[in-house]
């Protein structure tokens, strides 16, 4: 028996990297998959259709259920595609996840409106159109009477929590869907739906190109030691909060080898006040403390 036997599972991006990774685990775990990828470069242009069949022909081949979705997360109507595709091919949906996206690194005062509206426009409305769809989806089943147990895992990143140098568009975007996963959990667990994310380190075509990271992530030369960077690695933890029985709701977690962590979120810490309104001269002195 499978930790995810009965489960239909829509994974995002799909047809290379971490996404492939998840869909082949959640397989072999016993999901039924809907392999999604639309199968750009990158940087998000072209359009190969065949990432996702690949992998979704891989998993049939293993002996797993799949089928293939080449629909633009990022597009409305393609969104509500996408999650039709699992209820008309499988009959239900237990979990989403989000992992599709692109990079177009380059410092902000270089930076151009196109770079940074087509990163936020593939991560956070990639993030948000499919959830939306799917969250209606439970929410009608909530309401005929059925006892929803659904998940949804979306990636976030380092870049957006920690902050990462000519990643202005990645990193806010990133920022924005950790943020949003956290509201998704307060808004949806009545119907069911737990929400949490991942802020993976691994070896990708995303991580490869990211500044300062090409060479950190190449495999390691004696093959017998363990890759911390094999994105195999974030997977286990995905299939996780995927599962019926997980009590995870509203976390972000960061995932690298065999380290799983949670990230303390934006939090009030020290403060200054008064009883009063402050002056812009008391301000200067009171807030020194917070130059260092």
């Amino acid at each position: 028996m499978g930790s995810l036997d009965g489960r239909v599972a829509i994974i995002t991006g799909a047809g290379r990297g971490i996404g492939r990774e998840h869909a082949l685990l959640f397989a072999s775990e016993g999901a039924k998959v809907v392999v999604n990828d639309l199968g750009g470069a990158m940087d998000g242009s072209g359009d190969d259709r065949t990432a996702a069949e690949q992998v979704a022909d891989e998993i049939k081949a293993l002996g797993g259920e799949a089928v293939a979705n080449a629909d633009n997360v990022a597009d409305w109507e393609g969104s509500q595609r996408l999650i039709n595709t699992a209820v008309e091919a499988f009959g239900d949906l237990h979990v989403l996840v989000n992992n599709a996206g692109i990079l177009r690194d380059r410092v902000l005062v270089n930076m151009t409106e196109d770079e940074w509206d087509a990163v936020i426009h593939v991560h956070l409305k990639g993030h948000f159109a499919p959830t939306r769809w799917a969250a209606a989806y439970w929410r009608e089943q909530t309401k005929a009477g059925k006892d929803v147990k659904a998940s949804v895992i979306n990636t976030s990143s380092t870049s957006g929590l920690l902050g990462n140098p000519g990643q202005t568009n990645y990193g806010a975007a990133k920022a924005g869907i950790a943020s949003f996963t956290v509201i998704c959990a307060m808004e949806l667990a009545r119907y069911g739906v737990r929400s949490n994310a991942i802020a993976p380190a691994a070896r990708t075509r995303l991580t490869e190109a990211t500044p300062g990271l090409g060479e950190v992530v190449k495999p390691p030369e004696d093959t017998g030691k363990f890759d911390v960077w094999d994105p195999a690695n974030v997977s286990p933890l995905v299939a996780y909060l995927s599962t019926e029985a997980c009590p995870i709701n509203g976390k972000v977690f960061f995932v690298q080898g065999g380290k799983v962590q949670l990230v303390q979120p934006w939090t009030l810490t020290e403060s200054v006040d008064k009883d009063d309104r402050w002056t812009v001269a008391e301000l200067e002195s009171a807030m020194k403390q917070f130059a260092g």
